[in-house]
């Protein structure tokens, strides 16, 4: 967790204590632990109501499969490109790009597009 060690956490807890002093720990330690039992009611108040909110599908769902700790974009590229599957033949082949497209010259008699919301 952000490179401490056990050994650095207790050097950062001893500096604390002499920092705060004798008389004002126990009151820090109290406001701490109301901090992490708060977090935790928290945490728990949040699983409840999502357990309520998506009912029994809740348990169905593969939580480490939504995990965005898993996902590699190196990998994900990788895949994408090594994908052998064929190009659907469906698709028409483009002959003429979209810019050339518009601005065709219309045929003669005919009225331009107009649209009366965007002036």
């Amino acid at each position: 967790m952000f490179g401490l060690t056990p050994e650095k956490l207790l050097i950062i807890a001893v500096i604390a204590a002499f920092l705060i002093g004798p008389e004002r720990l126990p009151q820090y330690a109290a406001k701490l632990s109301q901090l992490i039992r708060s977090m935790r009611d928290f945490a728990n108040g949040a699983k409840a109501r999502m357990k309520e909110e998506m009912g029994p599908e809740f348990d169905d769902v593969d939580w480490k499969k939504l995990d965005p700790r898993q996902y590699d974009p190196r990998r994900i590229v990788r895949e994408a490109l090594m994908d052998d599957s064929p190009a659907p033949a469906a698709i028409k082949p483009v002959t003429q790009s979209a810019y050339a497209q518009r601005t065709q010259a219309l045929p003669s008699g005919s009225v331009p597009p107009f649209d009366a919301e965007s002036t």
